[in-house]
Protein backbone atom coordinates (compact mmCIF):
# COMPACT_ATOMS: atom_id res chain seq x y z
CA UNK A 1 0.00 0.00 0.00
CA UNK A 2 2.70 2.37 0.87
CA UNK A 3 4.53 1.62 -2.69
CA UNK A 4 1.02 2.67 -4.18
CA UNK A 5 1.25 6.26 -2.59
CA UNK A 6 5.00 6.84 -3.44
CA UNK A 7 3.99 5.70 -7.05
CA UNK A 8 0.97 8.15 -7.26
CA UNK A 9 3.07 10.91 -5.42
CA UNK A 10 5.83 10.33 -7.73
CA UNK A 11 3.53 9.97 -10.89
CA UNK A 12 1.62 13.58 -9.82
CA UNK A 13 4.71 15.29 -9.36
CA UNK A 14 6.10 14.05 -12.44
CA UNK A 15 2.56 15.41 -14.23
CA UNK A 16 2.81 18.76 -12.09
CA UNK A 17 6.49 19.26 -13.80
CA UNK A 18 5.93 18.18 -17.46
CA UNK A 19 2.48 18.58 -18.38
CA UNK A 20 1.55 21.06 -15.68
CA UNK A 21 4.55 22.67 -16.00
CA UNK A 22 3.22 25.03 -18.67
CA UNK A 23 1.62 26.84 -15.82
CA UNK A 24 4.91 26.88 -14.32
CA UNK A 25 6.08 28.38 -16.91
CA UNK A 26 3.48 30.78 -17.99
CA UNK A 27 3.52 32.34 -14.70
CA UNK A 28 7.07 32.47 -14.82
CA UNK A 29 7.39 34.73 -17.50
CA UNK A 30 4.13 36.80 -16.51
CA UNK A 31 6.58 37.11 -12.99
CA UNK A 32 9.48 38.34 -15.05
CA UNK A 33 7.31 40.97 -17.22
CA UNK A 34 5.60 42.64 -13.90
CA UNK A 35 9.27 42.68 -12.65
CA UNK A 36 10.61 44.59 -15.07
CA UNK A 37 7.59 47.28 -15.35
CA UNK A 38 8.04 47.72 -11.57
CA UNK A 39 12.01 48.03 -12.29
CA UNK A 40 11.24 50.48 -14.90
CA UNK A 41 8.85 52.15 -12.94
CA UNK A 42 11.52 52.43 -9.90
CA UNK A 43 14.04 53.90 -12.16
CA UNK A 44 11.35 57.10 -13.36
CA UNK A 45 10.56 57.09 -9.42
CA UNK A 46 14.27 57.50 -8.71
CA UNK A 47 15.09 60.28 -11.47
CA UNK A 48 11.93 61.60 -10.34
CA UNK A 49 13.16 62.17 -6.86
CA UNK A 50 16.81 62.97 -7.98
CA UNK A 51 15.14 66.01 -10.24
CA UNK A 52 13.26 66.80 -7.33
CA UNK A 53 16.34 67.34 -4.97
CA UNK A 54 18.37 69.50 -7.74
CA UNK A 55 15.32 71.64 -7.64
CA UNK A 56 14.60 72.01 -4.32
CA UNK A 57 19.21 73.07 -3.82
CA UNK A 58 18.73 75.57 -6.77
CA UNK A 59 15.74 76.82 -4.56
CA UNK A 60 17.80 76.91 -1.11
CA UNK A 61 20.37 78.76 -3.37
CA UNK A 62 18.25 81.58 -4.70
CA UNK A 63 16.23 81.80 -1.34
CA UNK A 64 19.85 82.60 0.48
CA UNK A 65 20.96 85.31 -2.47
CA UNK A 66 17.85 86.96 -1.88
CA UNK A 67 18.00 86.90 1.47
CA UNK A 68 21.84 88.61 1.33
CA UNK A 69 20.09 90.91 -1.42
CA UNK A 70 17.55 92.06 1.19
CA UNK A 71 20.17 92.60 4.08
CA UNK A 72 22.11 94.92 2.12
CA UNK A 73 19.41 96.31 0.41
CA UNK A 74 17.85 96.97 4.13
CA UNK A 75 21.51 97.85 5.11
CA UNK A 76 21.48 100.93 2.33
CA UNK A 77 18.18 101.85 3.40
CA UNK A 78 19.32 102.56 6.76
CA UNK A 79 22.47 104.48 5.57
CA UNK A 80 20.32 106.64 3.37
CA UNK A 81 18.04 107.34 6.14
CA UNK A 82 20.71 108.22 8.17
CA UNK A 83 22.26 110.63 5.61
CA UNK A 84 18.83 112.62 5.54
CA UNK A 85 18.32 112.96 8.99
CA UNK A 86 21.60 114.29 9.14
CA UNK A 87 20.87 116.96 6.98
CA UNK A 88 17.66 118.21 8.92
Amino acid sequence: MTALFVVLGYLIAYWQFTGGGENIREKLKQVTLENQVLNTKIIQVERQFQIEQAAQSNLTKELNNVQDENIHIKEELVFYKQMLNGKK
